[in-house]
């Protein structure tokens, strides 16, 4: 039996957190959803530091994307991670630097894999060339994926589904899951995890409000 994926709620649209993320958290606190994360932009550090305290405090894990593919960028992002006291970097390009400093620190790193570029992302490369990339990846001591299936400038369905049959790790397919039809594909990849964001804040499904979006994605999951 596959795995069922698990929604990451992300509180960003277009690659960036939503202002008001604090507020959107609150009203949607006793949600079921388990794992909850952020961007690293735009939000002052004591912001960031005050909202991971209070999904922490809820009993929430907590992730922060870092939408950055230089090193220098990647690690001041890993820095934000390790200063807000995250469960889970994900994002970045891999580098070593990044992955000592999560590790030193205790969390978990998830990089992106492929030829990552703008904001927002765009995915390039060969799905044979980011399966290599991935396991070799996995000798270096990386924590799983954030691998961007739906913004694949190719067949993001076999991408998907290639990729998490061929990489023996924890794979979040982010961005852009904004419809049943997607989900469904989601599900049949037996994927760790998924994130939504934008789509919750577009009322892609349901215009009944942040929070009754959450749960109805999580029950569609798991019926």
């Amino acid at each position: 039996m596959k795995n069922i994926p698990e929604l990451i709620v992300m509180l960003t649209h277009n690659d960036k957190t939503v202002l008001d993320a604090i507020e959107v958290f609150e009203s949607s606190i006793d949600t079921k959803a388990k794992f909850w994360g952020f961007k690293e932009q735009p939000l002052p550090g004591d912001e960031m530091k005050k909202l991971v305290d209070m999904m922490k405090g809820a009993g929430k894990t907590t992730f922060l994307e870092v939408v950055e593919y230089e090193e220098k960028e990647c690690l001041a992002g890993a820095q934000i991670a390790v200063d807000c006291g995250f469960d889970c970097l994900m994002g970045t390009l891999y580098f070593d630097s990044v992955l000592e400093l999560t590790k030193s620190a205790g969390l978990k790193y998830m990089p992106f894999v492929g030829e990552v570029s703008g904001r927002p992302s765009v995915l390039g490369g060969t799905i044979e060339g980011m399966i290599e990339e991935a396991n070799e990846l996995l000798k270096k001591g990386v924590d799983g994926f954030d691998l961007l299936g739906y913004r694949f400038t190719g067949d993001a369905v076999l991408l998907n589904s290639e990729f998490v049959k061929n990489v023996p790790a924890n794979v979040c397919l982010a961005g852009s899951v904004q419809s049943y039809e997607r989900l469904d594909e989601v599900k049949a990849t037996g994927a760790w995890s998924f994130t939504i964001g934008g789509a919750f804040f577009e009322s892609k499904f349901g215009d009944d409000g942040f929070a009754a979006q959450i749960d109805r994605v999580i029950d569609y999951m798991n019926r």
